[in-house]
């Protein structure tokens, strides 16, 4: 193993990876590997979404000079920023903090929460006023300063035909951003991912009749990418849920926004065999309504959900706009904080078949799907507690005022092995997440 230096920081060039060793022989500048190395792993054929056309290869191409290991933010964004996009593989050893140093170094001089809480009580200023003519030096103004110095040093840009994979079973990042934006062909697997903690969430009083916080920084994002494939993941709240969270204003303190955003014109992604744990707004595809966004969603968002775990989440998992997306083989296991797993939203075609429900009493399964806007939706062969339901028709039964309307208009044909719906906990429960896929 040799280093190599970018901007002061050792990158390694790895011979391990994940599970077991890399075997390299050079032919001119290409490496071959050793086709049981992960890191070298392909999307394989009919593998969802993901897998038309030209498929998800990531940096499984990638030469011996563009194969790294690191162990510290620093090294990983700088492995990101190495060699453009040529094909490169990053392994990620233990997990790696993007904010090891705490909030207050993020915070503009003169930021003060308490200044900030007494200059904008509702009981002072009002819910009929939003902050953004507020300036620079008002507390709202030294808090977007803190925002950006935050949002500067917590994303990380993935290139395109790039693989990203953690060695062995305890590797991730904590508080870090991943953002796959504009690019094609990237891998992401065995990480454990947990959420970013934003250190300066902005009070909007307009938002609700009682105001609101709101937060930044998706665990991960694709905005804007195709060919993406999130595999044997975990996204988790980690040491920071909102059960733990304060009140201000009468309101949560809510530090989260999603753990996976796909998003303005993304298509052709997978997310297969991953974990999604202990969230409110888990997974959105298809970020806005509006007719200016719609432009570049419309035909496109083409995304395939299969064998998750949904464990322990309020909402979104996912909530759709646009996409022709297919969900099957998953296993959503509800809290008493439930509020719903499927969001139905404007010109989506959801496919969700042969998924199983764990539903605590009292949670009717007609919460599973939501109708947020009118479109068709496909769900067949689910189970919930172990019996067959047709969430459609329980759903119109319990919920009139959402009626919602079967049929998707389109029959995936993206699918590897389809696991019968009863055996998908069994299945799921013990297969999928970090740390699975030696």
């Amino acid at each position: 193993m040799h280093a190599r230096r970018w901007h002061g920081h050792a990158i390694k060039v790895a011979s391990l990876a994940g599970c077991t060793a890399l075997a390299l022989s050079l032919t001119g500048t290409a490496a071959q590997a050793d086709s049981r190395d992960p890191a070298r792993q392909t999307l394989g054929a009919n593998d969802g979404w993901g897998s038309y056309g030209s498929g998800t290869t990531g940096g499984s191409a990638a030469d011996a000079a563009h194969v790294y290991t690191v162990t510290t933010w620093a090294q990983f964004k700088a492995a990101l920023a190495a060699g453009g996009s040529a094909p490169k593989i990053i392994k990620v050893k233990g997990t790696i903090d993007a904010v090891f140093e705490g909030c207050d170094a993020f915070a503009a001089p003169g930021y003060d929460f308490d200044a900030y809480l007494k200059k904008y009580a509702p009981e002072t200023w009002g819910l009929d006023k939003d902050l953004s003519g507020e300036p620079a030096d008002s507390p709202e103004g030294l808090r977007r300063a803190s925002a950006d110095n935050q949002d500067k040093a917590i994303k990380a840009s993935v290139p395109a035909n790039t693989t990203i994979i953690g060695v062995g079973k305890n590797a991730g990042f904590k508080g870090a951003s991943l953002q796959i934006k504009g690019v094609d062909n990237v891998i992401v697997r065995n990480l454990t991912f947990e959420s970013p903690l934003d250190c300066f969430p902005q009070w909007d009083p307009t938002d609700t009749s009682t105001g609101a916080w709101n937060s930044e920084y998706d665990t991960a994002v694709v905005y804007g990418s195709t060919h993406v494939w999130m595999d044997h993941n975990t996204f988790t709240d980690g040491s920071h849920p909102d059960s733990a969270a304060p009140t201000y204003f009468g309101t949560l303190y809510q530090q989260h926004d999603g753990e996976l955003d796909i998003v303005r014109g993304s298509n052709y992604v997978t997310v297969s065999w991953n974990v999604f744990a202990d969230h409110d707004k888990t997974l959105m595809i298809g970020n806005s309504d509006s007719e200016s966004t719609a432009v570049g969603d419309r035909g496109k968002l083409k995304v395939t959900l299969h064998h998750n775990l949904f464990r322990n989440l309020v909402e979104r998992a996912p909530r759709v706009r646009f996409g022709q997306v297919d969900s099957y083989n998953n296993h959503f296991v509800a809290g008493q904080d439930y509020v719903y797993s499927y969001g139905i939203g404007k010109e989506s075609q959801l496919v969700a078949e042969h998924n199983a429900f764990t539903l605590p009493s009292g949670i009717s399964p007609a919460k599973i799907l939501k109708k947020w806007m009118d479109a068709p939706v496909t769900a067949a062969d689910n189970y919930v507690n172990g019996k067959a339901v047709d969430l459609i028709a329980v759903h119109n039964a319990e919920i009139p005022d959402e009626t919602l309307r079967s049929g998707a208009g389109w029959t995936p044909t993206l699918r590897t092995k389809v696991d019968p719906a009863k055996a998908v906990p069994g299945i799921v429960d013990h297969r999928a997440g970090a740390g699975r896929i030696c």
